[in-house]
């Protein structure tokens, strides 16, 4: 244990759960660590998963878990937009006592993935659709468009994700507008 995330076990409503599902996962021989504001647990270095809590459940998220066979049909896709991680969600203390044997089974597979070196084949930001309002900006400002390229992947996707939310053009459009100044400085969503 590490007692830089014990206080992550004793906050909120899911403490003896969580608590229950820390154990389960140190017994597989990980290293705790602190990462993200929770806990991650590591194997030689590499993260295999980490527990978080929401306010309607808590989970068990596999950094590598699109790579994992799931024959208990488990594992959960946050969203769309998640690539490789996937998630075995909960929502009380019976749930994990009853799938401790099953979660083991899991953490070994991941373990087993990461020595192996396997890689969730990502897309490529080209292979997402841009929205039409940012591609018009692009296309309008040469400027634009170079230093859009400039960013990094993940800041490219975060920019498409964003935009593309909302349903309506003329918000799309808005957001567009806002977040200019800050591709032409050469900054992502959240710097």
């Amino acid at each position: 244990m590490n007692t830089k995330a014990d206080f992550y076990f004793n906050k909120g409503k899911w403490q003896k759960e969580t608590q229950q599902l820390r154990k389960i996962v140190l017994d597989c021989d990980l290293k705790e660590e602190l990462k993200w504001g929770c806990p991650c647990y590591t194997f030689e270095g590499k993260n295999i998963v980490l527990i978080h809590v929401f306010k309607e459940y808590f989970a068990l998220l596999f950094f590598k878990g699109a790579l994992l066979n799931d024959p208990e049909k488990i594992l959960i896709q946050q969203t769309e937009n998640v690539q490789s991680a996937r998630q075995i969600r909960f929502t009380n203390l019976q749930e994990i006592v009853k799938m401790a044997q099953v979660i083991k089974a899991y953490i070994y597979q991941a373990v087993e993935v990461e020595e192996a070196g396997l890689k969730v084949p990502l897309k490529k930001t080209k292979d997402f659709t841009v929205p039409e309002e940012l591609q018009d900006k692009l296309n309008e400002m040469p400027s634009l468009k170079t230093a859009f390229e400039a960013l990094t992947p993940g800041r490219q996707r975060g920019y498409i994700f964003y935009f593309s939310q909302p349903k309506q053009s003329k918000t799309r459009e808005a957001r567009v507008e806002k977040y200019l100044p800050k591709i032409l400085d050469g900054k992502g969503l959240d710097d």
